[in-house]
């Protein structure tokens, strides 16, 4: 029995011939109609898990048929068929939620790679929806119900319990202190203090008194004592962010501190014991910092018991725009403006931007659009710069085709050696034409690959053949 099946929806009976003589040799169950309505009895017995579907069918727009695959959330993949000429109703139909597009006439090789590749993603879909089906949507201070933060909640709820340390690595503002809070919170020690200190926020010199306190007199300004984090985090949690920016005199008295749970006040010769927790974070390479020589290699193995790797923003998928609303909807009732989602275009410039500062600058941005805009939806023109850019993304260039499997050698020049100069959108269109045939035609992963929607791709192919008609 076949693991895979396919729906065929075809009016055209030598087509849908044709078509199955492409597929014969695939492990495949095919099923062919020529009509909507008996398109639709099949979605209903019993739903495909991927759709080839011709948009022009004698009862019905085939557009009908794929909103009501969406509708109903039916598990399968939607391949639309259209004639050359359609190319803005497939638009249409990607953006009504179809995987991609087939424009006739098409050969044996285009169909079964585009086949193939809707069959993996609607494989890899199914693992997802299973895990997600159980995923934690927010969890202390974390929103996002993406797989790879899903790993991150299993570990603090794994570790939250004991006492070994935790070491969190990760870019700036991708959500340290949140994890360590997290850790803090899940544990036996949640009712005690939680202490954090930015070693790389304090000079150096007062970075022993911050830590361990000083006694009355121990340096200019010392006028009394004064009890450090040590102290005030006994029988909670101290947090030390940064921890690779910490001077390395001061990383030998943490070391024994770790090591003895006791610690000596600047100035102080009364040696005090405490009951700490110690989580600490960086957003450097910990172990190369070690070999540079700036971080004590048995302090790094006494930190390095437990370590959690916060993923960056642009890694975590459907996570971007989760957060997004999530922050929209805050700042809109904090500011008292009414804006309630984000428009389509805007959703995908979000959604395809790389956020090198990650939510730290997520926040920035929709704290910007929200104090100099109102409205219901968040449009494009609203987008405060980098993301007024088009696509919200860096320009085509040798490194995101590389990234496509593509070397300098063929990205193409404006401007060719004998001078004559070649019109922008050809050269845009060779870049694109390029990064698809590195994606073996998947124009999907094409678009990701290119920091572009697909739709965008779609559409650049409708006005191309625009220009060669006037040309």
């Amino acid at each position: 029995m076949s693991s895979n099946t396919i729906l065929l929806v075809e009016d055209t009976p030598s087509l849908a011939r044709l078509y199955n003589q492409y597929l014969e040799g695939e492990d495949l169950a095919v099923t062919a109609v020529g009509t909507g309505k008996e398109a639709l009895k099949v979605l209903s017995a019993e739903p495909p898990d991927t759709v080839l579907l011709d948009l022009r069918l004698p009862d019905m727009d085939g557009l009908d048929i794929l909103k009501e695959i969406r509708s109903r959330e039916l598990p399968c993949e939607v391949v639309v068929i259209t004639a050359h000429g359609s190319i803005n109703v497939a638009v249409e139909a990607m953006r009504a939620g179809a995987y991609d597009f087939l424009v006739k006439p098409f050969n044996a090789d285009r169909l079964l790679v585009t086949v193939r590749n809707a069959l993996k993603h609607r494989s890899l879909s199914a693992i997802v929806e299973t895990i997600k089906g159980s995923a934690r949507k927010e969890y202390f201070g974390f929103i996002g119900s993406s797989l790879a933060m899903q790993a991150v909640y299993r570990t603090i709820d794994a570790v939250a319990a004991s006492k070994a340390t935790v070491f969190i690595t990760g870019e700036s503002g991708s959500g340290k202190e949140v994890a360590a809070e997290a850790i803090h919170r899940q544990s036996p020690r949640k009712n005690g203090p939680f202490i954090a200190i930015n070693c790389g926020a304090i000079p150096k010199d007062l970075m022993e008194s911050e830590v361990f306190g000083h006694v009355k007199g121990a340096f200019t300004g010392a006028h009394a004592d004064r009890d450090g984090a040590a102290s005030r985090a006994s029988g909670g949690t101290l947090f030390l962010d940064e921890i690779c920016e910490m001077d390395m005199a001061l990383q030998t008295k943490l070391l024994r501190f770790i090591q003895t749970g006791t610690f000596q006040k600047v100035g102080g010769s009364k040696t005090e014991k405490v009951d700490v927790r110690f989580v600490c974070a960086t957003n450097r390479d910990p172990l190369a910092e070690v070999e540079a020589g700036n971080f004590r290699e048995d302090l790094y193995y006494r930190l390095h018991v437990v370590p959690i790797h916060l993923p960056p923003l642009r890694e975590r998928d459907d996570d971007v725009i989760e957060i997004a609303r999530h922050f929209l909807t805050e700042y809109a009732a904090e500011e008292g403006r009414k804006f309630k989602n984000f428009d389509t275009q805007a959703e995908q410039v979000f959604a395809g931007y790389k956020w090198p500062g990650n939510i730290r600058q997520m926040q920035n941005v929709i704290r910007n659009i929200v104090v100099l805009n109102d409205g219901a939806e968040v449009t494009l023109e609203m987008l405060p710069p980098p993301l007024n850019r088009p696509c919200g993304a860096a320009p085509v260039t040798k490194d995101t085709l590389r990234e496509a499997g593509k070397d300098d050698a063929t990205v193409p020049a404006a401007l060719p050696e004998n001078g004559d100069i070649v019109p922008l959108w050809k050269v845009e269109r060779d870049v694109i034409e390029r990064a698809i045939d590195a994606c073996d035609g998947n124009i999907p992963k094409a678009a990701a690959k290119l920091g572009v929607s697909p739709s965008t791709i779609y559409r650049k192919k409708l006005s191309w053949e625009s220009e060669e008609a006037e040309s």
